[in-house]
């Protein structure tokens, strides 16, 4: 009786929080109860909102206040360990909140829930099948990376090959993205989509005229103006203009700021200890750090590991021999520097002058020597 009380009470027609703006999210997972808990995660007003709900024989509940839709990821911790001790395997659905009543099952995992009730989230999981060539390949290079002998791993060669692989695979996705935007001027999703396509290097012509091919009200909406904002911030932190400063605390909680390099050449580094091509990357970094830091050059790397992996990024540091200055706000992907260059996917680099003038972006590898070596000759 306690069940059919349960699913009685989840299945009410909560007409009434689409009209106030509030979203309901209710699940059914299995019938697992405690300390069983699943995590709600979204961005409200520039911050990282987590809401954590108890499970009772596999049902949960999320409720809150929406003033547009918002991507969100929803975490099953089936031991109840807390979503900081989990890790990659953990059980994740990453779906959009919207007003009204959402609904999410399945027999044993979020991961492989089907919803209903949310007609943005069919929309997704039409575009998310767009993606899945393209997504399946870059999960191919990060095994091919994670599979070889650790000797090939350090190879100039092979990481250079990765790189160019993943580059070649964000280009289709990017191609993807637009041909979506184009086709679907009235969709959300669209401009969501344009607004995670967003980027330091991103060709702001190309942005503008997909932007602009967007109906009046996403343009006009919350969200259409925080990309306005990004694609300010895009022609603020291109080649030829100076690099916006900034404070970060290093490893022992001891403030650096940006202008503290002023008079070197700095590689503005952004990664994370999670990144693996970032990782992938050190080994050929540490070689040049080492081969031009007695010639006016140093790294300055930003971090975007979160405060419960703190051990984490610190072990990385060590582990990649990486002994230029670390800075991170531990906030993972809301790292405040991170915001402020505008970076949503890593790795990703700023080459600042002496008088703090960016002069290159992105470089990497080979690219990065050939541009050093001009400077240094």
């Amino acid at each position: 009786m306690k069940k059919i009380f349960l699913l009685g009470l989840f299945a009410f027609p909560f007409t009434v929080w689409a009209q106030n703006g509030i979203f309901l999210l209710t699940g059914q997972v299995g019938q697992e109860s405690a300390p069983a808990k699943v995590y709600l995660n979204y961005q409200q007003d520039g911050q990282l909102k987590t809401l954590t709900s108890a499970v009772v024989k596999g049902a949960f509940q999320f409720k809150g206040t929406l003033t547009d839709p918002k991507q969100a990821q929803l975490v099953f911790d089936h031991e109840g360990t807390g979503m900081e001790k989990l890790g990659r395997t953990a059980d994740v659905k990453i779906l959009f909140l919207e007003k009204g009543s959402l609904l999410l099952s399945s027999k044993d995992s979020v991961k492989n829930a089907s919803i209903s009730g949310s007609p943005l989230n069919e929309t997704y999981k039409r575009f998310q099948a767009l993606m899945v060539p393209s997504e399946k390949a870059m999960r191919m290079v990060e095994l091919e990376y994670r599979n070889a002998p650790e000797a090939k791993q350090k190879s100039q060669q092979f990481q250079e090959s990765l790189q160019s692989k993943l580059m070649k695979l964000s280009a289709e996705q990017r191609v993807i993205i637009l041909q979506y935007a184009k086709k679907n001027p009235t969709s959300f999703l669209s401009l969501h989509l344009l607004t995670q396509l967003a980027s330091p290097d991103m060709d702001t012509q190309v942005m503008r005229s997909a932007f602009n091919a967007l109906s009046t009200n996403l343009r006009g909406s919350k969200l259409g103006k925080e990309l306005v904002g990004k694609l300010g911030t895009a022609s603020a932190t291109a080649v030829g203009g100076m690099a916006p400063n900034f404070t970060q605390n290093d490893v022992n909680g001891k403030p650096v700021k940006l202008s503290d390099f002023k008079g070197k050449y700095v590689l503005l580094d952004f990664w994370a200890s999670w990144c693996v091509p970032c990782r992938a990357q050190h080994p050929n970094l540490v070689k040049t750090y080492n081969k031009y830091k007695g010639k006016n050059f140093t790294i300055l790397g930003v971090s975007l590991d979160d405060a419960g992996k703190k051990a984490d990024w610190l072990k990385a540091i060590k582990s990649d021999g990486l002994t230029w200055t670390q800075v991170s706000d531990l906030k993972f992907r809301d790292n405040e520097v991170a915001k402020l260059y505008n970076i949503n996917a890593i790795p990703q680099n700023f080459l600042i002058d002496p008088s703090g003038k960016i002069i290159g972006k992105n470089l990497h590898g080979e690219e990065l020597n050939k541009k050093l070596a001009s400077i240094f000759k």
